[in-house]
Formats: structure tokens, C-alpha cells, sequence
């Protein structure tokens, strides 16, 4: 058994049983891949993966639970390298964040300016991703943490941690309407064509139920991925924009107004994550507490490091 074949049998898995994907992946040919997949089953006693021909069409049942165990051991592996370069070098390497572009344009820069400053020999990378995606970065070991507001806290080989908790806000031009009313209702907003986020970004889904709980169907003209792009439509006079309360930056939003919603929509919070059993080096704990106080390397490294009891059984 060699790690060449562990890694053959995860990627395998992950390039849905595509033996030529999978040997592209990991520079090698196709041939070599399935020679090492039959010499591990013949190691092992068991096939690991159902076949029709040549094909590969899935996992065994025997293959499913060595695929759990292969995972853990890669990782493991990749821990041990980290583990010594943090003994090694302690203030240099590299820290790789995946986020959505609201949380790098708004939330982080303070964040990475301060982080920087610290740590100036660490080569540090943002991702800008969707919340799926950066399950998927973290997952994979491509990112080291991960910030967003949506899908983190439903994995369960994720620990995610409150980073903070916001709300929605309108912005539409100086002298629209809307800015003549004290208060402002859904009934208001539904009278006007409205510009938000994607359905999988930034509390969409507390929007439209909110909207649906009080019979409304609202004009959502457009859908977009970001906070300025809203922004941008908003000020051609396309719609009222829904965002997220900090993305309005005072002074700086030329022609435009933000205005306050209360409690129309339900707050949303917005969380780090990082792969539970993944090695953080010193740095990467760092960053998570220059995000947050109440996230010290204490609190984040317990809940990153399960016995391995939990992890297995």
C-alpha cells in the first residue's frame, strides 16, 4: 500500500469513477490508474469499486467505508507536513481563505490589513467563491477557512463559528419615493421592482419568505452575485435594492440612499468555518481571532480536532 494509490482511490471518487479525469488529475496515465486500484484490492481482499467491463460505475460497500478511511489518513499525512512547518517556520507559509465577494469587499479588508501586518512573510489568498463552493474548497483541503453566510453550518465535517450577525437594507437613488416614508413595509417594497442576491447568497431565502409569509409576490427583476452590482443597477434606475446593511459604505455611494428596514427581515449571521480534523497552523488561528474576539485558538482548536472516535464511528 503507497499513498499514490490512496490518492488514485479518493480522486477516483471525486472525479465520479472518470479513470481518465482522475489520471489527468494526478499526472499519470490511465493504465497506471487501474493497475494501482487492482493492486490495492488484491492487497486488501476486496474490490473497492462496482464494475460493468472496464467501467467504474460506483463505490462497494467495502470500498465506501476504505474511502472513509483513505480520507482520514491523506489528511492525516497533510497535518504531519503542516504540523512541520509550524515548528519550522512559525511566522512564514501560506493561508488560503475562500469567501463570497460581499464578505471580501466589505467584512475582511480591515481584517487582512491587520492579519498582514502581523504576519507579513505569509503568503495569504482570497478565494472568492459561492457558498457551495467553499463547502467544496474546504472539503477538499483547497482552502484552509471559509466565510460565508449561508451552507457552512450545514456540514457535518465542518466546524463553523458565528462571525457576526447583520441585516437588510434598501438603497435606491436620492428622491425616490421610498425616501419620503417613515417607516417602511413590505406592501411599500412590493410596489417597486426590486434588485437582490442570488437565491444560494447572502439571506435570499429569508427575503422571499419573508415576502411570501405576508401574501406577496414581489417584482425581483434581478438577481445578482454581489453587493455592487446591486448597487450598480439600483443607480441606472432598474429597481430598489435589498443588501446587506454594511455594504453601503456612507460617502461613498454616490447618488444613492440606504435605508433602514428594521425588522422586515430576519437577521442573518454570518460564519467561519474550517474542515474539522484539518491542521491549522498558529497563523490561521490568528486570523480567525482578528475576525472575531470570542474566537480564540482554544475554543476553534477543540472543535476542530473530534476524538477520533467520533470521526470513525
Amino acid at each position: 500500500m503507497n499513498f499514490q494509490q490512496l490518492r488514485i482511490v479518493r480522486e477516483t471518487a471525486r472525479r465520479n469513477f472518470n479513470l481518465t479525469e482522475v489520471a489527468n488529475a494526478l499526472y499519470t496515465s490511465q493504465s497506471g490508474v487501474s493497475k494501482h486500484i487492482k493492486d490495492l484490492e488484491d492487497e486488501l481482499g476486496v474490490e473497492l469499486f462496482v464494475r460493468r467491463g472496464k467501467r467504474l460505475l460506483g463505490t462497494t460497500e467495502p470500498g465506501r467505508e476504505v474511502l472513509r478511511l483513505v480520507e482520514r489518513m491523506l489528511l492525516d499525512a497533510k497535518n504531519l507536513r503542516q504540523l512541520a512547518d509550524q515548528f519550522a517556520n512559525r511566522e512564514t507559509g501560506s493561508l488560503v481563505v475562500a469567501t463570497t465577494h460581499t464578505q471580501a469587499r466589505y467584512s475582511l479588508p480591515e481584517v487582512v490589513r491587520a492579519f498582514k501586518a502581523e504576519f507579513p512573510k505569509v503568503h495569504l489568498e482570497l478565494h472568492q467563491a459561492s457558498p457551495r463552493q467553499i463547502v467544496a474548497m474546504l472539503q477538499t483541503g483547497e482552502a484552509d477557512i471559509g466565510i460565508a453566510t449561508e451552507a457552512l453550518d450545514a456540514e457535518r465535517d465542518l466546524a463553523a463559528f458565528p462571525f457576526y450577525t447583520w441585516r437588510h437594507a434598501a438603497v435606491v437613488p436620492d428622491g425616490h419615493p421610498l425616501t419620503a416614508l417613515d417607516a417602511i413595509t413590505l406592501a411599500d417594497l412590493a410596489e417597486h421592482p426590486i434588485i437582490t442576491y442570488h437565491h444560494d447568497y447572502a439571506g435570499r431565502a429569508r427575503i422571499d419568505a419573508a415576502f411570501a409569509a405576508a401574501g406577496l409576490a414581489p417584482d425581483i427583476v434581478m438577481a445578482a452575485l454581489d453587493t455592487d452590482v446591486i448597487k450598480t443597477y439600483v443607480g441606472v434606475g432598474l429597481g430598489v435594492g435589498i443588501i446587506a446593511a454594511n455594504g453601503y459604505v456612507a460617502g461613498r455611494e454616490h447618488g444613492l440612499v440606504r435605508l433602514d428596514l428594521g425588522d422586515l427581515f430576519p437577521p442573518n449571521t454570518t460564519r467561519i468555518a474550517v474542515r474539522k480534523g484539518h491542521y491549522l497552523r498558529g497563523f490561521a488561528y490568528r486570523f480567525i481571532a482578528l475576525c472575531s474576539a470570542d474566537l480564540d485558538e482554544a475554543r476553534v482548536r477543540e472543535a476542530v480536532s473530534p476524538s477520533r472516535e467520533a470521526e470513525l464511528g
